[in-house]
């Protein structure tokens, strides 16, 4: 066990009994022998759904008066891969990801969806080898403050987008799928979103209404700065 990773304990406030599962965690496929599973992406898999229920019971304690609506609004928002990204960069996860010296040249320590990834898989390592309270505490060391930083609910583009539109007597705001990456258990999809007379832009997601969210602010934000 490196320095480096017993200060990363240290930090999740875990000490792990299987060291092996954190190994696991921040090994990046590129850095996998072939025919093995020893990078991140089965943990990934488990962290993500371990996330999204200790991010739900946190915000029910928060805002125990709020509808359901909002709720979900800020729930997309604290899963999202950027909150994801900016964690494993307070966790210093970019620096001790062990990947392929050409998946790191090209930007892989940087990439977004990389550092999400590895941060659920961390989760999910700290599921396995402490139960749901180790990983819950985790999250609520990182999540509890970004839960209430604005205690508005976040605006959803694709309603704004949609409301953009009726205001000015254009047809509703047009989705479609362009694109779908990565393996079956957790696919990337690009969605294209138009708004008649405007060009497309498009988003990407580990689900259909994550891209659509996406790619809908990515438009919003051309169109209200007149850049339609």
């Amino acid at each position: 066990m490196t320095d480096s990773l017993l200060i990363l304990q240290t930090r999740l406030g875990h000490r792990f009994a299987r060291p092996d599962l954190l190994q696991e965690a921040l090994t990046h496929a590129s850095a996998t022998p072939a025919g093995k599973r020893i990078s991140y992406e089965r943990l990934e898999f488990l962290g993500d759904r371990v996330l999204g229920l200790a991010v739900a019971a946190l915000l029910l304690k928060r805002f125990p008066e709020e509808p359901e609506g909002p709720l979900a609004q800020r729930f997309a928002v604290l899963v999202s891969r950027e909150t994801l990204a900016e964690v494993a960069s307070e966790l210093d996860l970019p620096n001790l990801i062990v990947m392929a010296a050409s998946e790191a040249a090209g930007g892989g320590r940087e990439n977004t969806a990389t550092l999400a990834d590895v941060c659920e898989a961390v989760i999910g390592a700290l599921f396995l080898d402490g139960g749901y309270a180790a990983a819950d505490s985790m999250v609520r060391s990182f999540w509890q403050e970004r839960a209430v930083e604005d205690r508005r609910p976040p605006r959803d583009p694709k309603t704004a987008l949609q409301e953009w539109a009726q205001a000015r007597s254009l047809p509703l705001p047009h989705y479609r799928e362009i694109r779908r990456d990565g393996p079956p258990h957790a696919p990337d999809f690009t969605i294209e979103v138009q708004v008649a007379g405007f060009p497309p832009e498009n988003g990407q997601g580990r689900a259909k209404r994550q891209a659509e969210r996406r790619a809908a602010e990515t438009l919003l934000a051309r169109l209200e700065n007149g850049a339609g």
